[in-house]
């Protein structure tokens, strides 16, 4: 075997090697997509009440709640944005990341103080990189979130919006995640989550905030307060961690995606460098072929 031939294929076990990997990740990604596609189903309709019910409370009382209620001059806004733990997802982070720097530049020229919180380590790594300051990060759970982290996400910014900006808090409270819309799409989307906007309607079928329909009326015992002081705490926690589950299912969707890119890309690889070895197969027999003639044609001569 000529070197030529030796280094193609090499090259052909080493791209084999990586297909291996990608396929098996492409499949770990594919089953576990449609676990965190049934969890997003399960968890969208119970968010879409939650934010439902505050809303018709806070539309249909007097009641003045600190989580509802606008701030005259707001200076600051906290900003949670959600990416991926692991990287093998295409543009999965990246995107998430450009549309917080979208929301940030919007707040910013609305002369407001921007507070990141991130939740991911390519989020984490991408503010470290840069030397840029942010509030607080939680890591490790990005494509298997848990209703705890999610819980403890909504305490820590709750305070931070209840405290307000001139005791070091925040005015607003956004989210910036990917939405999973089906296999193919996920779009990133940013969504304000305090103060609650009131509105005069139910929430999308995918629970981007939007009206979708009239608010029934309601009776609220014992007080309208009493009932918002109940039920606006889970609504941010509900809506962090329906955020969270649609991050977790995007993300995997995005990874089986990139993972069978890869893989179809090394098939195409190994079939170009298998060409290219039996090339240099044929070169080398013509060759030895033509030295074997030569040979015979001189001692024929001699």
């Amino acid at each position: 075997m000529g070197a030529q031939q030796r280094v193609y294929r090499q090259r052909i076990r080493s791209v084999q090697a990586t297909k291996k990997i990608t396929r098996a990740m492409e499949l770990i990604a594919a089953s576990r997509v449609v676990k965190a596609r049934q969890y997003v189903a399960e968890s969208t309709p119970y968010a879409m009440a939650l934010t439902r019910a505050c809303s018709a409370v806070a539309t249909h009382s007097d009641t003045q709640h600190p989580l509802t209620t606008e701030r005259e001059n707001p200076t600051r806004a906290a900003v949670l944005i959600l990416t991926s733990d692991r990287g093998l997802a295409g543009a999965y982070s990246v995107n998430a990341i450009k549309k917080s720097a979208e929301l940030i530049e919007r707040l910013q020229n609305e002369g407001k103080e921007v507070v990141p919180f991130l939740v991911g380590r390519k989020a984490v790594s991408y503010y470290k990189f840069r030397r840029r300051e942010y509030a607080a990060e939680w890591t490790g759970f990005t494509d298997s979130p848990k209703f705890e982290v999610a819980k403890e996400i909504g305490e820590r910014l709750t305070a931070e919006f209840v405290k307000g900006s001139e005791e070091g808090g925040v005015d607003e409270v956004h989210v910036v995640y990917t939405t999973f819309v089906n296999m193919v799409t996920q779009e990133p989307r940013d969504l304000r989550l305090l103060p609650l906007e009131v509105v005069e309607g139910d929430l999308d079928a995918d629970g981007d905030g939007q009206p979708d329909g009239p608010v029934p009326l309601y009776e609220f015992e014992p007080s309208a307060e009493r009932v918002l002081d109940a039920l606006l705490p889970k609504y941010v926690t509900s809506r962090i961690f329906n955020a969270l589950l649609q991050a977790a299912a995007s993300e995997l969707a995005a990874r089986q995606r990139a993972m069978k890119s890869a893989t179809d890309n090394a098939e195409e690889l190994i079939k170009t460098y298998t060409r290219l070895a039996n090339q240099a197969r044929q070169a080398e027999i013509t060759q030895e072929i033509s030295e074997i003639v030569g040979g015979a044609s001189a001692l024929a001569d001699a």
